[in-house]
């Protein structure tokens, strides 16, 4: 995951930092007065997110179009546009990240939150069905502007793997729209920010895990647009056929084979950073010439930790300098 440096500029920087969805979420501003709006702000955000995305909530509104496939809904502004982004976000990746997922996630044990899995008494859950293949988004119909939304009966919706960078990147833009100064938001290892960046740009630390990536890790600088993290070694739990993690291969209905444990890399948007470092996990050996034909500077760590870097990402020791 990502994390804010441990070295964020002096100039005037503030930050607050709260847990959410089995993670974290960090908002800093260039103006410390600003704070305490900008965490209210993305504390709205956040719970906005949350009743239209979540699966793990009956009462979300994910969770009514799950139970409604087959018929089309109307969906919610936020909804419509983070539907939007999933949906592109499978189109831009030749459906390596698809949202039609949701079986497929239930089915390598994800059937309750992260924060559940771990709490077990007995430290296992039962794969649900095994692997079953993402139907793909072929099926389904969106229209944003009218926001109708058609899923075929039979398919699930999850949009874990685009939700949090979507998030990202709209608070960074609302915040930074209501408060003025410049913004960084982070979500559990999407990093978005928008307005004017500090002297010296905005300070990042990646590493595999983002509560820990400020102890000792290398740090990045971004002054536009986004950064993501995507990890298996962190949101995994056991089952009875083994250790199983949050990244499936849609084309597999299960984990892709071990290769990359974690892959980070820069972008326009939080989302298609997000995409690209979903991507490369799920393409394991096939990830950096899948990043390199795309120009995507990316961080690339593999299960022995060995590290390579594409497209002009700066090695460790030059990031840490």
């Amino acid at each position: 995951m990502t994390a804010v440096g441990p070295a964020l500029p002096s100039g005037g920087t503030a930050r607050s930092d709260r847990e959410i969805w089995s993670t974290t979420a960090t908002v800093v501003v260039t103006d410390p007065e600003m704070l305490s709006a900008a965490g209210r702000l993305l504390d709205l955000e956040l719970l906005d997110v949350e009743y239209a995305a979540s699966r793990f909530r009956r009462d979300s509104e994910i969770a009514m179009v799950n139970r409604c496939a087959g018929s089309e809904v109307t969906l919610s502004a936020t909804l419509n546009e983070l539907v939007a982004a999933a949906l592109r976000a499978a189109r831009i990746t030749g459906g390596l990240v698809d949202p039609t997922v949701a079986a497929a996630v239930i089915g390598v044990g994800y059937d309750r939150t992260i924060g559940d899995l771990r709490n077990r008494d007995i430290g296992l859950t039962i794969p649900a069905t095994g692997p079953r293949p993402s139907p793909g988004i072929g099926g389904a119909r969106h229209d944003p502007v009218s926001r109708r939304l058609l899923v075929p009966r039979g398919v699930g919706l999850d949009l874990g793997a685009t939700a949090k960078a979507w998030a990202a990147d709209h608070a960074a833009g609302q915040i930074h729209a209501a408060v003025g100064c410049g913004v960084l938001v982070s979500i559990g290892g999407d990093v978005a920010v928008a307005g004017q960046p500090p002297a010296g740009g905005w300070r990042v630390a990646v590493g595999d895990d983002h509560r820990t990536a400020e102890q000792g890790n290398p740090v990045v600088t971004i002054r536009r647009g986004a950064l993501a993290t995507s990890s298996t070694s962190v949101r995994r739990w056991r089952t009875t056929s083994g250790v199983r993690h949050h990244i499936v291969d849609p084309r597999t209905g299960d984990n892709p084979e071990p290769f990359w444990r974690t892959a980070s890399a820069v972008a326009d948007s939080a989302v298609d950073a997000n995409a690209a470092t979903t991507a490369a996990i799920v393409l394991g050996r096939e990830a950096a010439d899948w990043l390199d034909a795309r120009g995507i500077a990316a961080r690339l760590v593999g299960e022995s930790g060995t590290v390579k870097y594409l497209a002009g990402w700066p090695a460790d020791a030059a990031a840490v300098a």
